[in-house]
């Protein structure tokens, strides 16, 4: 199977897809610990070589913030990020001081055993709330995946991050920009507890390519936007989520800021991005199937609420699950976002067909529809009143598997 697997996200031109291999100046590991109780991998090592790399990160806007993300946003030197720990199995998140030291602890054993300074040591991760982290457990799992580092460890160090993942989530790219040839790869895990503004969900990116810091700021920051803040598989803002880039230089091919360079790099990021987002939203606890809702109008403010509200509606989430072309859920939660200009007028598309216009019911096909949403991917427009904003979300079903996994969660 490719790794650009939905009609969402076309592989740019440029873009191919190698089967495993980090870029240049990368080695990573992944390794068990012992936080999982099945005796699984949790804890993932990812280290840049590059004394001179650069990197961007974007983190979760929850009000209650992990200990991991208060640390790698507020006291590592996020510009020039050398290495990645993270683990699996405790979010290390509303843990108090001892969360902190925690993650101090283990920045500092990184850095024995690195030689990369503690301050360019980012920590991650994903698992329950409010059980402090087992620091011994996570220093002695670091000698282990040291000794493990490869350049071709993406995949342990994928299998690693994951918890309630169907399976590890990775790509590894060779990108042809106008300048030369770079390598681009990532992993990411997420499958519940994703809303947009960000998902319970981690991602590391990491490319051979020479960026400033402002460049790989911006290129990071845009489509971050296109891709991990469009998901929703339950509405639930996370105290984990964590991304990060980090360039090593390695190829010798300068991006230029405003350059061709730049342009092909991004879109080839975007992509990247946007296929592991909407991995996270397929792998959604239990889903069978994904929306991709646009929404059209005038007022973007507007436009986004609609959005976001017919994505987060247990109903439409419900009648997606069950390949039900029922529009008048998705008329319902429009109308509960969207109180402020009553009546509404609006149009509804599901899969091309319109099944309503300006507010009222139209003549189709109901038999038709029905069996054109019974595919793995589903498409739904809404237009309202007005012109020039658009927005989209993507969004999963809700099954009987999601209240069975999160009911159990902790047990």
């Amino acid at each position: 199977m490719t790794f650009f697997s939905s009609r969402w996200v076309p592989r740019p031109a440029h873009v191919q897809e190698r089967t495993k291999g980090l870029p240049g100046g990368f080695r990573a590991a992944g390794v068990a610990c012992g936080i999982k109780p099945d005796g699984a991998r949790d804890l993932g090592l990812l280290v840049c070589d590059a004394p001179d790399a650069v990197s961007a990160a974007r983190y979760t806007r929850s009000g209650v913030l992990a200990a991991p993300v208060i640390v790698s946003r507020d006291r590592c030197d996020g510009e020039h990020l050398r290495a990645v720990v993270a683990n699996s199995g405790n979010a290390n998140a509303v843990t108090g001081s001892e969360g902190i030291d925690a993650v101090t602890a283990t920045q500092l054993a990184t850095e024995r055993l690195t030689a990369i300074a503690s301050d360019q040591v980012a920590v991650g991760s994903t698992g329950v709330i409010g059980v402090q982290l087992p620091v011994d457990r996570i220093v002695s799992g670091l000698e282990v995946a040291h000794a493990e580092l490869r350049a071709d460890g993406e995949a342990d160090f994928a299998e690693a991050i994951r918890t309630t993942d169907v399976s590890a989530k990775q790509a590894s790219l060779t990108v042809t920009l106008p300048s030369g040839e770079v390598r681009l790869s990532a992993q990411a895990k997420g499958a519940g507890m994703i809303s947009p503004n960000y998902a319970t969900m981690l991602c590391f990116v990491q490319t051979d390519a020479v960026l400033d810091a402002e460049t790989a700021d911006l290129l990071l920051g845009v489509t971050v936007r296109r891709s991990f803040d469009r998901i929703s598989v339950d509405g639930q803002l996370s105290t984990n989520d964590t991304v990060i880039l980090i360039a090593s230089g390695a190829s010798g091919v300068v991006v230029a800021p405003e350059s061709d360079d730049e342009l092909a790099l991004g879109e080839a990021l975007d992509a990247l991005l946007r296929q592991l987002a909407l991995m996270i939203v397929h792998d959604g606890e239990g889903a069978r199937r994904i929306g991709r809702v646009v929404v059209q109008g005038e007022d973007p403010e507007r436009v986004e609420r609609a959005a976001r509200a017919i994505a987060n509606s247990p109903l439409v989430k419900a009648a997606l699950h069950g390949g039900d072309p029922n529009w008048g859920r998705i008329a319902q939660a429009l109308g509960g976002a969207l109180t402020d200009h009553a009546p509404l007028v609006f149009d509804v598309a599901i899969e091309g067909v319109q099944v309503c216009s300006a507010g009222e019911p139209l003549r189709f096909d109901a038999s038709a529809l029905e069996q054109a949403v019974q595919v793995d991917e589903v498409e739904y427009h809404v237009a309202l009143a007005g012109e020039g904003a658009e927005t989209e979300v993507f969004f999963s079903d809700l099954s009987h598997e999601y209240v069975t996994i999160n009911a159990d969660y902790t047990t």
